[in-house]
């Protein structure tokens, strides 16, 4: 795994396959997304040699229910004390109690879709607090709940409004420009979801899947979705 700064506040995690971001606040911090199973000693490195002590993670706020996200969360809860916090329709799949959603997949995406099956799959994970949109969450001055359902039911994109930055889960992806992700079980709805994520106007963009935007997101992103 690889511990790549963005901002002074903010830090990738990159496992390769499937990200997590790691924010900074004055004496607390939060991860968005938690990598995968097994990969809780890695992450706790990699808090560390962010200048970031684990037993501060206060939050995890999973943008969806697939494995490559969900993984490690409630280890790290467990370990730290940490909330885990999920959107109302994605938290029964989340916590073991309704199936992974099967996605709708393009030809050009089947190969890409076995090979992220050699993820190991996510245990049933707590979710402590269900999202709806519009929620604000206690970090990064105040965390914006987006519901941007289309990749799953219950997909979240988190904005940070003062910071300009958007966690876009797996929604959008970074990878040869800004495009939308793969592995939709709503392509249409994910389409729409990031048009309404074009509309933030973000400064900087974090995506699942990708290296973060931090030039000209903005008109990235609308581009994309136009």
């Amino acid at each position: 795994m690889d511990l790549i700064p963005i901002t002074p506040r903010l830090h990738l995690l990159d496992f390769s396959i499937g990200q997590a971001y790691l924010w900074q606040d004055e004496g607390e911090s939060t991860l968005v997304d938690a990598g995968w199973v097994g990969s809780t000693p890695e992450i706790e490195a990699a808090l560390r040699a962010a200048g970031s002590d684990p037993a501060r993670l206060r939050r995890i706020v999973l943008t969806h229910c697939h494995r490559d996200h969900v993984g490690s969360a409630q280890e790290l809860a467990d370990r730290h004390g940490a909330e885990i916090l999920a959107h109302r329709l994605d938290a029964p799949v989340i916590r073991g109690e309704a199936p992974v959603p099967e996605p709708v997949l393009l030809d050009w995406e089947i190969p890409l879709y076995e090979h992220g099956l050699t993820v190991p799959e996510a245990p049933p994970t707590r979710v402590d607090r269900e999202l709806e949109d519009g929620d604000v969450l206690d970090f990064g001055d105040g965390a914006m709940v987006v519901h941007t359902p289309g990749h799953t039911a219950g997909s979240i994109t988190v904005h940070l409004p003062r910071h300009g930055v958007l966690f876009t889960g797996d929604t959008v992806a970074s990878v040869q420009g800004v495009t939308l992700g793969v592995f939709h079980v709503d392509r249409e709805r994910a389409t729409a979801s990031m048009r309404r994520m074009a509309g933030l106007k973000p400064s900087v963009i974090c995506c699942g899947h990708g290296a973060p935007v931090t030039q000209h997101a903005a008109e990235a992103l609308a581009a994309a979705s136009s």
